[in-house]
């Protein structure tokens, strides 16, 4: 009798926050860069462009991995309409953080998780995030402290950036990390990936 061999499972990310997130789940899997295009599309809605990058994430490795199971993830910030992308520097970072002061600012994070046999199957968390006044000291500490440059929002959530909020409002609080590991169980689930 032969014992079914678990699928290899690939997280198409270089992230150091979702690989921290998804050992949580699963205790090996592999890390692979995707190729794929991060262009915003006019008139797209951030839940959407969320869906969309994550998916072409997954795809993308997932087309050099066949059989497989990949795991694609996206988060996209939105402040009244507005994305906030990762700032890159540390003045795009103050940027962001005095324009969320004191504001909500909703963050869609997708995973999409494609199966052995190529289906994909996707899902998108909602977070929303209420900035409290920050004066520009408060920033600037946070800024040089934490160095949140690759953040989308200019945060982290699971550090200092805690101290940034008045509440935060979601159903998965890994999500705001960037990967919501609850979605992203059952997905795994569904595609023949054992877990608890």
């Amino acid at each position: 009798m032969t014992v079914p061999t678990e699928p290899t499972v690939i997280l198409a990310s270089t992230s150091p926050y979702r690989a921290g997130l998804l050992r949580r789940l699963v205790e090996q899997f592999e890390q692979a860069a995707p190729g794929s295009d991060e262009a915003h599309l006019a008139g797209e809605a951030p839940a959407a462009r969320a869906a969309r990058l994550a998916e072409a994430k997954a795809r993308d490795v997932a087309g050099q991995r066949p059989g497989a199971v990949v795991i694609g993830s996206d988060q996209v910030a939105d402040l009244d309409g507005t994305v906030l992308d990762k700032p890159g520097t540390v003045h795009a970072a103050h940027r962001q953080l005095a324009a969320s002061a004191g504001r909500e600012v909703v963050f869609h994070t997708a995973v999409c998780v494609i199966d052995a046999r190529g289906d994909a199957m996707t899902h998108v968390d909602e977070t929303r995030v209420r900035f409290r006044a920050l004066s520009e000291g408060d920033i600037t500490r946070y800024v040089e402290r934490e160095r949140p440059l690759d953040c989308a929002g200019s945060f982290k959530c699971e550090g200092l950036g805690i101290a940034l909020f008045e509440r935060i409002v979601n159903e998965d609080p890994t999500a705001l990390v960037g990967l919501p590991l609850i979605a992203t169980s059952r997905l795994l689930r569904a595609a023949g990936v054992t877990l608890p």
